[in-house]
C-alpha cells in the first residue's frame, strides 16, 4: 500500500513570532461616522502617535492617533490616493499620492511643507513621478522615492528638494525593476526596493549601485528597517496570490538583516508594516484595519483577537 504524506500545516518560516494581535487599533474610537477604507501605510512619530494613511471617504486620509489607540485628529483633505506614508528623522510625515503622481511632505498638523513632483502631470524627468509608491531616507536628509507603478526608478533628492540622481528601468536584470514598491534603508545607507513583480528584494548602495537580492520571500508588500537594523517584511508567496486574492493573508515576517534569512513569521493581512521605536509592529492592511502587533509579556493593551504568545 502507498504512504501518502496527509501533512496539512507546514510550520512557520523561522518559527512563531511572540506577539498579542490587535485588529481593530484605534477604530472603535473613531468619531461617529467615520470609519476606515483600505489602510495603505501605517507610522509612528516620536511621541508614539500612530499614524494610518486610508482611502474611504468617511474620513481624511490621514488619521491621527495617540499610543492606546485614541482618536486625535485627522487631515489631508484632497490627497488622491493614499499609497506610501513615512516620518523622517525630524518627525515631518511624508506621503505619496498616487492619485496626483506626488510625493508631499507635512508637518505632524498636516501643514503641507514641500512638494515633490508636478501635480496632475504623470512622466518621467526630474520634476514629475508616475505614481510613486514609497519614500525613505538617508545620510544629510537625502530623500528616496520609489517611482512605481508607472515608472521603473529610484529617484534620489537633496535636503531640499533638488533632483540628485535616478536609477532604473523596467526589466527583471540586476538594478531593473517590475513595480517598485517600497524602501527602506539600514544604518549603512544601503537601500532596499522591494521589487514586487520580480518577486524580490534588490539591495543598492547609496548612489544606486547594485550589491545584491534576496529572492526567497516571493512578493514584497512592504518593508521597514529600524533604526537599529531590524528589518520587517510583509510579504506574499507570489504577484499572483496578491493580484488574486488583494487583502487576504500573506506573511508578517521579521529578517536577519546580513543574510535576509527569516528569524520568525505570522499570517497578517497587509500592505505595510511599520515597527515603532516603542517596539510595536503595525501593519496597514487593505481590509480597513491597522493592526497593532505588541511584544509577548508586556504590560501594553491587552489583545483584541489573536493570540500569539505561543512558542515558536
Amino acid at each position: 500500500m502507498e504512504l501518502v504524506d496527509l501533512t496539512a500545516w507546514a510550520p512557520r518560516e523561522g518559527g512563531s513570532l511572540s506577539y498579542r494581535v490587535e485588529t481593530r487599533f484605534g477604530l472603535d474610537s473613531l468619531p461617529e461616522g467615520a470609519s476606515f477604507g483600505q489602510v495603505s501605510a501605517v507610522g509612528t512619530d516620536p511621541e508614539g502617535n500612530v499614524f494610518a494613511f486610508q482611502r474611504g471617504p468617511r474620513t481624511d486620509p490621514i488619521v491621527v492617533f495617540d499610543p492606546q489607540g485614541r482618536f486625535l485628529r485627522s487631515w489631508g483633505a484632497g490627497i488622491g490616493i493614499a499609497h506610501g506614508l513615512r516620518l523622517d528623522p525630524d518627525g515631518a510625515v511624508w506621503i505619496t499620492d498616487v492619485g496626483s503622481h506626488c510625493v508631499l511632505k507635512f508637518n505632524r498638523a498636516g501643514r503641507l511643507l514641500r512638494t515633490l513632483g508636478t501635480p496632475g502631470r504623470a512622466g518621467a524627468d526630474e520634476a514629475t513621478f508616475d505614481r510613486p509608491t514609497d519614500v525613505t531616507f538617508g545620510a544629510n536628509g537625502v530623500v528616496y522615492v520609489s517611482d512605481g507603478y508607472g515608472n521603473s526608478r529610484i529617484v534620489r533628492f537633496d535636503r531640499n528638494g533638488r533632483f540628485i540622481s535616478a536609477w532604473g528601468r523596467p526589466g527583471s536584470e540586476p538594478g531593473e525593476f517590475a513595480t517598485p514598491h517600497a524602501l527602506a534603508t539600514d544604518r549603512e545607507g544601503r537601500v532596499y526596493v522591494s521589487d514586487r513583480a520580480n518577486e524580490r528584494i534588490q539591495i543598492f548602495d547609496q548612489d544606486g549601485t547594485y550589491l545584491s537580492s534576496w529572492t526567497h520571500l516571493g512578493a514584497t508588500q512592504g518593508i521597514d528597517i529600524t533604526a537599529g537594523d531590524e528589518v520587517w517584511v510583509m510579504t506574499f508567496r507570489s504577484l499572483d496570490e496578491i493580484l488574486r486574492y488583494d487583502s487576504m493573508p500573506g506573511r508578517l515576517m521579521r529578517l536577519d538583516l546580513a543574510s535576509g534569512r527569516v528569524l520568525g513569521s505570522l499570517d497578517a493581512p497587509g500592505h505595510s508594516v511599520h515597527r515603532s521605536a516603542a517596539g510595536d509592529v503595525f501593519v496597514g492592511s487593505l481590509t480597513g484595519n491597522v493592526i497593532r502587533l505588541v511584544a509577548a509579556g508586556t504590560s501594553e493593551t491587552p489583545a483584541m483577537a489573536l493570540d500569539e504568545d505561543r512558542p515558536g
